[in-house]
């Protein structure tokens, strides 16, 4: 894929794998893979970068079809349109169920309206799929190895990007057995009703999120303070990371805080899937990284699954289930005595 020819993007680095659209960096996994020594250094730099900076960042040259993807959007638009008696015994799953049909239609919840149908699918380490339609099951065990493959890519790039080998963040999280969910989103026009939208502000709970849309823009990220509203470079995935990169980064790298917009006139639909740890792996920061910093290890260790349960159990609040593993430190004032206030590090 040739880089947009957009007079509104911004180049950064030399090389093919690091510059940005928009100021969104884009990066090049074919250089990551096949990029000569320079180029390939500079696209790890850049990936850092977009990791340290933004927690989010496009990815182009991945290698998953584009044909792929519509199938994958089509099976889930041809699910939500089916009758409700046929996806019932999914529609009162709860959050750690491997399926769940849900809405939240018009639903209010602290004053906002959440518009929004979904489909969540475990996909890995096994693949549970609903019965209907019959083809989806095909189509998402394909997507999804395409895709998990894709992510465990980035995160070899990732640990190298923080100064480690590249299998080092596979080997900490197990992510041979790794946990991965696929879901599908379906957001109505809202119409009038300029008080709903989507999803509310929270970060994701696993290490990497891919996101790809139907071409309605909706998705807004927030970065230096600002909420900026995403549009991809075509046939990109949107990359989103996750609470575990940040706790085994020991925050060096951050979960991006990102929310859901709903368009007035036209349908937004958008398909995710997401990698975490082993569901019985041990999160903590790498020791290597928490050695370097000067405090020391910013968060404690928690089971992927227990964080994940808290995470699924309760309201999205931004990324407040980080705060169960915060280490919390006291302030010194400025006599060298102990301020009763603490603060998250």
């Amino acid at each position: 894929m040739a880089r947009p020819n957009r007079p509104d993007s911004k180049e950064n680095g030399d090389g093919a794998g690091a510059y940005s659209v928009d100021g969104i960096p884009v990066v090049d996994l074919e250089v990551l893979a096949n990029g000569d020594s320079d180029r390939r250094s500079e696209a790890i730099r850049h990936l850092g970068r977009a990791c340290a900076e933004w927690g989010f960042f496009m990815v182009i040259n991945h290698g998953v079809p584009e044909s792929l993807q519509g199938a994958t959007m089509d099976a889930c638009k041809e699910l939500f349109s089916l009758p409700t008696e046929e996806k019932s015994e999914y529609m009162d799953a709860g959050p750690m169920d491997p399926v769940r049909v849900g809405t939240g239609f018009n639903s209010a919840v602290d004053g906002a309206k959440y518009w929004r149908d979904y489909l969540k699918m475990f996909a890995h380490p096994e693949l549970h799929c609903p019965a209907k339609p019959a083809y989806l099951r095909e189509i998402a065990a394909e997507y999804a190895t395409r895709t998990r493959g894709l992510m465990l890519d980035l995160t070899t790039a990732i640990s190298e990007s923080l100064g480690l080998d590249g299998g080092r963040i596979a080997e900490a999280l197990n992510l041979e057995k790794c946990f991965q969910i696929i879901v599908g989103n379906h957001y109505p026009p809202a119409g009038p009703d300029v008080g709903a939208i989507g999803l509310p502000t929270h970060s994701d709970h696993g290490l990497l999120t891919l996101l790809f849309q139907n071409g309605v823009d909706g998705l807004q990220v927030k970065h230096g303070g600002e909420w900026l509203l995403a549009k991809p470079v075509p046939g990109s995935f949107f990359v989103i990371a996750g609470d575990q990169l940040e706790i085994v980064s020991n925050g060096r790298y951050k979960a991006v805080l990102h929310r859901a917009l709903v368009d007035g006139e036209q349908a937004r639909m958008s398909f995710v899937s997401l990698i975490g740890p082993c569901l019985d792996a041990v999160v903590e920061p790498i020791p290597e990284l928490a050695r370097e910093a000067p405090q020391g290890a910013k968060f404690g260790a928690i089971k992927y699954r227990e964080y994940m349960e808290h995470q699924q159990s309760n309201k999205l609040r931004e990324n407040t289930a980080l705060d169960i593993v915060r280490v919390q430190r006291e302030i010194l004032t400025s006599e060298g005595s102990p301020n009763s206030s603490l603060i998250n590090v």
